[in-house]
């Protein structure tokens, strides 16, 4: 099996990649990641997890590299990291009794064969009425001040939803799984086959 690489220091995607239980290391792509004029939010994640991945060739040229990236869109308006708690209580009062579409944009890229595929995959999020005092005790409790939308869905971030649209749970926290079972299959690694292999 070649080398696989995650071009990504996220701690959430490291922590998703491991359910597939095959060895791989992580690497951290220096890339500009602004956006260019009149560019979708698909069209910006899907350019930026490919660049992610082609990023660290240098330190791989013989590896299967995933690259991912990931935007959240309300009402046609992309939301960043409120990075503190009263920007935070503006997108949650925003977002009150609303829906929230993350786009993740994933690519796995063989650097030797220089050969990429990549998709875009859609979650969304459905926002319950949501009081002044919960979206504060939230804030105060979690802190999710680097996080896109001002909220950890994997934490207490569940109980400000209503509801919770996708295929897979994990493209929410960054990494879509079951994609990337089907693009490593595509570029040569079988998920289920290689467990046999470690297992001897």
């Amino acid at each position: 099996m070649k080398t696989l690489v995650l071009g990504s220091t996220s701690p959430f995607r490291k922590v998703i990649l491991e359910k597939l239980q095959l060895p791989f290391q992580c690497a951290k792509p220096n890339i500009d990641e602004t956006e260019k004029q009149g560019e979708s939010p698909q069209i910006l994640v899907e350019r930026l997890a490919i660049e992610k991945a082609k990023a660290v060739t240098s330190q791989f040229p013989n590896a299967l590299i995933i690259g991912s990236d990931q935007v959240a869109v309300c009402e046609g308006e992309i939301l960043g990291k409120p990075h503190n708690f009263t920007n935070a209580v503006v997108q949650l009062n925003k977002f009150s009794g609303k829906s929230i579409t993350f786009y993740t944009g994933l690519c796995v890229y063989d650097s030797e064969n220089d050969k990429s595929v990549s998709l875009v995959e859609p979650f969304i999020v459905h926002f319950k009425k949501l009081k002044q005092e919960e979206i504060e005790n939230y804030l105060h409790a979690e802190e999710p001040y680097n996080c896109a939308g001002s909220f950890k869905s994997e934490g207490l971030g569940i109980c400000l939803f209503s509801k919770l649209e996708g295929d897979d749970p994990n493209t929410l926290i960054g990494l879509p799984l079951i994609k990337l079972v089907e693009l490593l299959k595509q570029q040569g690694i079988d998920v289920l086959a290689e467990q046999g292999k470690i297992a001897i």
